[in-house]
This record gives C-alpha cells, structure tokens and sequence, in this order.
C-alpha cells in the first residue's frame, strides 16, 4: 500500500500541493489525472523522492520514503521520468540491463541477465535488442525504457506521462502491455496521465488533481460521469459506453 499523509508542497511563494493525503491499495494501476498545474508531476516527485518533502509523509509499505536508504528504496519502487535522458549510442539490450543494478551493483549474474531477457520478450523489444537507441521509433523507445523499469523486479512502479509523444497505436499498446504486467506479476503501477480515456479503460482507480488538492479518487465507472468531468476540467463532455468502458468525448 501506498499511503500519503498531509504532504504540502511550495515552490518559492507558490502552493503546488495543499494538504494531500491518499491511500492507494496495492496491486494493480492507479492513474493520476488533472489539468496542467494541477500538481500531478509534483506528487509524483516527492513519491519517487526526485524532490524533498517539506511537510507530511510518503510510505511504500513499511518503507518511509524520506528515510529509507537509496539502494533500499530502488528494490522496492521503479520510476521513469518524464524526460529521462538516455545516451543515444547505448544499446536497447544494455539500457534495460541498467534495471537490475540495484540488485547486482555491477555484477551482473545469469539470473540478472535472465530477467533482462525476460523483460526483452515482455516489451516486444527482443528482435531490436541490439540496435541503438537513436535509431528507434518514438514508441520503441519508450517501450524500451518503461521495460528497463520493469527489469528493476520492484513491486512498486511509477510512471510520469509515459504516454507522451506517442501515436494513438503505441499509446494503447503501452497500456495494454502496463495493464498485462500489472495481472501477471502483481505489480502496483501510478501512471500520470494527460488522457482521461485511456486512464478509464485502464486503470483500476483514477485519482484526479485541482488546484494542489484530491478532487476526486474513485474507480472508473463512477470517476466518468459529465458532472465530475466538468468539475475536474472545467469544460463539457459527453460520457458514452464503449464495449465494457466508459469514454469521454467532447468538441474539438
């Protein structure tokens, strides 16, 4: 479980978060949504421990974030940033192998290699292993990243808007892969999202920011409603069943 306590948060004069306190359960994927400004990539910061708390706590389990050691934490929780920097002349094989080094810190064993393997075939990344990663499509990239995440063997994975700079095509097959990962193994995955459709097609709880605060945490199918859709972004839309999911469309 991940549980979030009365974390406030300023950057200079500005209030960023207000007051924040969650519960997510474990297993399975929650997704943070909101408008820009809402504070979602700061949330997702002070959990990752990218930036300091100033109030409140954050715990993974019995894990404190704020005073846990490095090495610790990094068996336990994944990330990926937003913008990961990543040295185009690296292999997509070695890029995901720099997932296991919390574990093996530079001694690689067969069982680490093993599970790089495995992650290679997870992610569909196996018959490109050996390119470079300047010389992948956009969606190969981020599929090779959230898969060198996923080599980190944690029960805990977050992930700042993985879904950036995709195509409609990629965008989905990364969150049915997300999806599949989290039913198989058991992992408990926060994903910051910009699209509320693909957060309500994949996600088992969607937590939506305003303004620094929780406006809204729920399960899809009571999240999709007009009525909390215009609350949360201040716009009309229209919500519609599709299949077994519950979609937003609106005026473009």
């Amino acid at each position: 479980m991940i549980d979030i306590q009365n974390v406030t948060y300023h950057h200079g004069r500005s209030l960023i978060l207000d007051d924040v306190s969650l519960r997510l359960k474990k297993g399975g994927i929650t997704a943070l949504v909101g408008p820009n400004g809402a504070g979602k990539s700061t949330l997702f910061a002070l959990m990752a421990r990218l930036l300091p708390l100033q109030s409140g706590s954050i715990r993974f389990d019995e894990m404190e974030v704020g005073k846990t050691g490095t090495q610790s934490l990094a068996r336990k929780l994944a990330i990926l940033r937003q913008e990961a920097n990543v040295a185009s002349r690296i292999t997509v094989r070695d890029l995901v192998g720099f997932g296991r080094f919390p574990h093996h810190q530079g001694r690689a064993s067969e069982a680490d290699e093993a599970f790089v393997q495995k992650s290679l075939h997870e992610f569909d990344l196996a018959s490109i292993a050996d390119r470079f990663i300047d010389e992948l499509s956009g969606g190969q990239r981020q599929r090779a990243l959230v898969a060198m995440a996923f080599a980190q063997d944690t029960d805990y994975l977050l992930l700042d808007e993985p879904l950036n700079n995709l195509d409609m095509y990629f965008a989905r097959s990364l969150m049915q892969q997300l999806r599949a990962l989290a039913d198989a193994y058991g992992k408990t995955i926060v994903i910051v999202l910009h699209e509320i459709n693909y957060a309500s097609g994949h996600a088992d709880e969607i937590i939506a920011l305003k303004q620094g605060r929780v406006a809204l945490q729920a399960p899809p199918e009571s999240f999709m409603t007009a009525e909390n859709l215009f609350a949360i972004y201040g716009m009309d839309v229209q919500v519609e069943t599709f299949g077994n999911r519950k979609i937003a469309l609106h005026q473009v």
